[in-house]
């Protein structure tokens, strides 16, 4: 049977997919296409060369497997990157090149340009960036949550202006770190290329200037102001909803900025989708480039950033102290600076020893009702009785198939359902290291993915778990 490229590239994904994450796979393979298939080469086009790098650096080894599995030991990969020209057209490129276009500042007097309201710092034009100092990449704590903005935004600072990721949207709940990184893209321009003028500025603060600007008859100056910017920040753009006079203007100053190869960068609480009361032809160009999603982080994030928050403060909390709060606090960042801070107050005032019960106390006034706590050994032995195996082989050494995968569930379940990092439930089990734990948990995920049997016992284990701790 002869294979056709569409063919081979599907199951390619079919392997692909069971390898990596939903998320991932979503982001970084769904949009892949299957171009051609020449005798043992397949030739799949990406979106843009940032897009091919990211694809070599992290899924090279993936993704050999995957062609030598379809095409034999002497299959080969070829990439082709779909460009976009500056007439928004999209053009394939053959070969593995990228071509960026970028326009320099032009031929405008900026010495005949009115400052049309006052932002502290501009003299001669030279413009106060209006970012915080404090937000960096490098207290940005990576992780799955927030992984494809924060590289998008690394490669932004590079090339600002010229990458595909104009405008960069970067939309979360509130506290999941927008503005931090926004300002750090700024703030990262400004460290290497100090001669780009970089500006921050909020929505409302943008809509109060406007107002001024008409109230002047001064609307031009203000356009032509902003549109000296090479690096535009425009935080809660959600706030622009239905303002059409503001929405108006920043539909023009968009379009030059764009047109002039010029950054801009948006945060919102949400996609630009579901942005309601906002003008068509903006929800259009918001889309040109691209939307990143900021999710809430999980426990090992949240124990990062926590412990980072730690040594920046010159702080330092039992382990089982971080833990509590990271598993309590989970969808605002603010609030783990938050709890911390009162948590050393409350300490140093009251003279009481820092730990989890004075935690208790402290998140009480962060959280309305705070979690139960979950053990690793409720788990063993809900697990162990569910399987009818003896609780205590799952922290032997034995490889019988039942024990093990009483033993990886088991894990599995510690991992989402307690506040104990990998290391510590792994301690669980016989001593085993976190990479055990790591390995259980995918080999568990593995099979909620292909066997639905095994999805269901799942889930009515989670469900025995979360019923036992409400009798409680």
């Amino acid at each position: 049977m002869v294979k056709d490229c569409t063919t081979v590239w599907d199951n390619c994904l079919r392997t692909i997919r069971k390898n990596v994450n939903p998320q991932s796979f979503k982001t970084w393979f769904e949009p892949i296409k299957a171009v051609s298939l020449d005798d043992s080469s397949l030739t799949i086009q990406v979106p843009n060369k940032f897009f091919y790098e990211w694809l070599e650096e992290h899924y090279v080894t993936l993704l050999k497997m995957t062609i030598r599995q379809e095409l034999g030991d002497t299959g080969r990969l070829e990439y082709q990157i779909l460009m976009v020209s500056s007439a928004k057209q999209n053009v394939p490129q053959n070969q593995i090149s990228a071509r960026t276009e970028t326009t320099g500042p032009g031929s405008i007097d900026t010495g005949n340009i009115k400052n049309p309201f006052v932002i502290p710092g501009i003299k001669k034009m030279k413009i106060d960036s209006q970012v915080n100092p404090n937000y960096l990449f490098t207290n940005f704590i990576e992780g799955d949550c927030n992984r494809l903005a924060r590289s998008a935004g690394i490669a932004i600072a590079k090339k600002p202006g010229g990458t595909a990721f104009n405008p960069l949207v970067i939309f979360g709940d509130v506290g999941l770190g927008k503005t931090h990184l926004a300002q750090a893209i700024g703030n990262e321009v400004l460290d290497k290329m100090p001669e780009k003028r970089v500006l921050y500025v909020p929505s409302d603060k943008f809509t109060n200037q406007i107002i001024q600007s008409i109230k002047n008859n001064a609307v031009n100056d203000f356009v032509n102001f902003y549109q000296l910017v090479d690096v535009l920040i425009v935080d809660d753009i959600q706030f622009l909803e239905n303002k059409k006079k503001t929405q108006e203007i920043f539909f023009h100053i968009f379009n030059q900025l764009h047109q002039n190869g010029k950054q801009i960068i948006l945060t919102s609480d949400r996609p630009p989708k579901d942005l309601n009361g906002m003008e068509d032809r903006l929800i259009s160009r918001f889309k040109w480039g691209l939307s990143a999603d900021l999710a809430a982080p999980d426990l090992e994030t949240r124990m990062a950033i926590l412990e980072a928050k730690m040594n920046k403060e010159g702080v330092d909390l039992p382990q089982n102290v971080t833990e509590f709060i990271c598993y309590n606090i989970k969808n605002n960042i603010r609030e783990l600076e938050g709890v911390l801070i009162s948590l050393v107050a409350q300490s140093s005032l009251n003279r009481r020893e820092i730990d989890v019960e004075l935690a208790k106390d402290v998140i009480k006034n962060f959280v309305s009702q705070m979690s139960k706590e979950i053990t690793v050994d409720f788990i063993q032995n809900l697990v162990a009785d569910h399987f009818s195996v003896p609780v205590g082989k799952l922290a032997g050494k034995t490889r019988k198939r039942s024990i093990v995968i009483a033993r990886q569930l088991s894990m599995y379940l510690a991992k989402n359902l307690t506040n104990k990092s990998l290391k510590a439930i792994g301690e669980n089990f016989g001593g085993r290291d976190h990479s055990t734990v790591i390995y259980s948990c995918k080999a568990v995920q593995d099979l909620l993915d292909t066997d639905m049997i095994f999805k269901d016992t799942v889930a009515d284990l989670e469900k025995k778990i979360r019923l036992s701790l409400n009798e409680k």
